[in-house]
C-alpha cells in the first residue's frame, strides 16, 4: 500500500506559476508533485501557460497561483471596485477601530483639473474637522447608553465607547477616503479583476489596475500580461446608462429593507433537496412525496436538516435551492460592509444624493445635528454642482452619511450567514438593521425555516431605529 503523502509546495521555492504548473501537470504525469517541481524553470512554466492557458484557453490553470496584494492610500470609492473582485479575499482598514488624520481623502484627476478643486478641498476638509469634532463629544453620549459591564476592565470599557462612538462619527467620513486593503487572490480572478478596473470610468481605478497589473507581472509575467481594458465592459455599461435615463427617476418608496421575490414553495423544495441525496429518485419524484407529506414529517425532516448545529456551524448546502431577492436602502457606510458579503448578487445603483441622508441620533444628543447637517449638506451641494461636468468621479464628495439603493439577490444559505453574522450587537447599529429586517422578512413568509437562523435573541429591527436612528425605516423621511 503506498504511503500518503501531504505536504506545502514552498511559495519561497516555487514561483506562483511554476506551483500552478505542478498542479496542471499532475492530471498527466504519475511523478510526484515535488518531482515534478523540481523539472520546471521560470522558463519551462512559461511556454506551459502559453500553450495551455493562453492558447488552448485552460484558465482554471491558472488559478493555483496565488498572489497577496497589498493596496495602501486609496480612496474608499476605488476600494469599493477592486473589492468587487467575488473569488478573492480582502481585509481593509476599519473605520470602526482606527482614528483617520484630518488629510486622509484623495484629490482625483478628474476634480483636481477642474474649476471645482479648491471647494472639493475645503468641503473635504469640513467633513474631516467636524468628523474629529464630534468624537470625544459623542464617546460621552455612549458613556451614558452604555455603561461600565461589571467584569469590564476599564481599558475594554473606553475601547467600547471609542468603537461606538465612531460608529456614529463615520458617517461624516467621504468615499474619497484613504484606506489600506489587503487581497489574497489567484491569477485567474485577478485577471478578470484588471479587465475591470482598467475598463472603469474613475482615473484612480484605472490606474490602480496598470500599477497592480506591473506589480502582479514580477510573479506571474504569463498568466497576467494579456490582460487588457475590456471594450464590451466600457461599451455596455454606457449602453444601458442612456436607457435607464430615459426613465422617469422615482426615489420612493425609502423603506429600508422590502423582499421582492421569494418562492411560497421553499420549504418543500428544501425537504426534497435534503432526501434527493440519499435516495435513487428524481428531484420530481422527490417533490411529490415531499408535497404528500404530514406538517408534523415535514417539521421532523427539517429539525434532521437543521437542528444540533453550533453558532460555529454553517448549515447543509441544500439551503442554497432557496433564493430571495430584496430591494434595500441603507447609508453608505451600511453598504460598504455588507458589500463584502459577494456569494450573493448585488446590483448597487449608482452613488446619489437623490434618497437623502441619515443623522445618528448619538449626533443629535451630543448637540452636534446642526454642524453636522451643514458638513453633510455642503458635501451634498458640491456633488450637485459637479455631477453635471465630472460624472461619476463626482461621488468622490460624497459622505457615509448618504443612502444608497442596493438590489440583493442570496440563497438562504448565505442569509443565515449573513442576517447571524451581521445582525449581532457587536456590529454598527446600520448594517445590524439591514440583517434583521432581512431576517424578519424571511421570517414572514417561510417561518419554520427562519426558526433555524440563529437570530430570535438579537434585537429586532425596531429597537435598533428607535435606539440608534440615521437608518432607512420605513415610518421615517431621511433627511434630504
Amino acid at each position: 500500500m503506498r504511503e500518503r503523502r501531504i505536504y506545502l509546495l514552498d511559495p519561497r521555492r516555487y514561483r506562483p506559476e511554476v506551483i500552478a504548473v505542478v498542479f496542471a501537470k499532475t492530471s498527466r504525469s504519475p511523478e510526484p508533485f515535488d518531482v515534478i517541481a523540481e523539472g520546471l524553470s521560470d522558463e519551462s512554466a512559461a511556454q506551459f501557460h502559453e500553450k495551455w492557458v493562453v492558447g488552448y484557453g485552460h484558465a482554471s490553470v491558472a488559478e493555483h497561483a496565488v498572489l497577496h496584494i497589498a493596496f495602501e492610500n486609496i480612496s474608499r470609492l476605488a476600494a469599493e471596485a477592486i473589492e468587487g473582485v467575488r473569488l478573492a479575499s480582502f481585509t481593509e482598514k476599519s473605520t470602526r477601530f482606527q482614528i483617520l488624520d484630518r488629510e486622509a481623502f484623495y484629490l482625483p484627476p478628474e476634480i483636481a483639473a477642474s474649476p471645482f478643486r479648491e471647494a472639493y478641498a475645503e468641503t473635504m476638509t469640513r467633513l474631516f474637522e467636524t468628523y474629529h469634532a464630534a468624537l470625544e463629544p459623542v464617546r460621552r453620549v455612549m458613556e451614558g447608553w452604555f455603561p461600565r459591564r461589571p467584569e469590564e476592565s476599564e481599558g475594554a470599557y473606553r475601547t467600547r465607547l471609542r468603537i461606538r462612538a465612531m460608529d456614529a462619527c463615520r458617517y461624516l467620513l467621504p468615499t474619497a477616503t484613504l484606506t489600506n486593503v489587503g487581497m489574497t487572490v489567484n491569477a485567474r480572478a485577478l485577471e478578470h479583476g484588471l479587465r475591470k478596473w482598467l475598463s472603469h470610468p474613475l482615473a484612480e481605478v484605472r490606474e490602480i489596475a496598470a500599477t497592480v497589473k506591473a506589480v502582479a507581472l514580477r510573479e506571474v509575467p504569463t498568466l497576467l500580461k494579456y490582460a487588457e481594458p475590456n471594450a464590451y465592459l466600457r461599451t455596455s455599461a454606457e449602453r444601458l446608462r442612456q436607457w435607464a435615463c430615459a426613465l422617469p427617476e422615482d426615489p420612493e418608496p425609502r423603506d429600508g429593507v422590502r423582499l421582492i421575490a421569494w418562492d411560497p414553495e421553499a420549504e418543500v423544495r428544501f425537504i426534497a433537496a435534503c432526501l434527493y441525496r440519499f435516495r435513487a429518485l428524481s428531484y420530481e419524484g422527490a417533490l411529490r412525496q415531499v408535497r404528500a407529506m404530514r406538517p408534523e414529517e415535514r417539521r421532523e425532516v427539517l429539525e434532521a436538516a437543521l437542528g444540533g448545529r453550533s453558532p460555529f456551524d454553517p448549515p447543509v448546502r441544500e439551503l442554497e435551492h432557496i433564493v430571495y431577492t430584496f430591494d434595500c436602502l441603507m447609508d453608505e457606510g451600511a453598504y460598504y460592509d455588507l458589500k463584502r458579503h459577494r456569494m450573493m448578487t448585488q446590483t448597487p445603483q449608482a452613488l446619489t444624493a437623490a434618497y437623502g441622508y441619515a443623522v445618528p441620533r448619538a449626533i443629535e444628543e451630543a448637540g452636534l445635528g446642526a454642524a453636522y447637517r451643514t458638513a453633510v449638506e455642503a458635501a451634498i451641494a458640491l456633488w450637485e454642482r459637479m455631477h453635471p461636468v465630472i460624472g461619476e468621479a463626482a461621488a468622490y464628495a460624497l459622505p457615509n452619511a448618504v443612502y444608497r439603493r442596493v438590489l440583493m439577490t442570496m440563497n438562504m444559505r448565505e442569509a443565515y450567514h449573513l442576517c447571524r453574522l451581521r445582525g449581532g450587537p457587536n456590529g454598527h447599529f446600520a448594517y445590524r438593521y439591514i440583517a434583521m429586517r432581512i431576517y424578519e422578512a424571511i421570517r414572514a413568509v417561510h417561518p419554520t425555516l427562519a426558526a433555524y437562523m440563529g437570530c430570535e435573541a438579537y434585537p429586532p429591527s425596531e429597537e435598533i431605529a428607535a435606539r440608534f436612528g440615521g437608518v432607512a425605516h420605513p415610518e421615517a423621511t431621511p433627511t434630504t
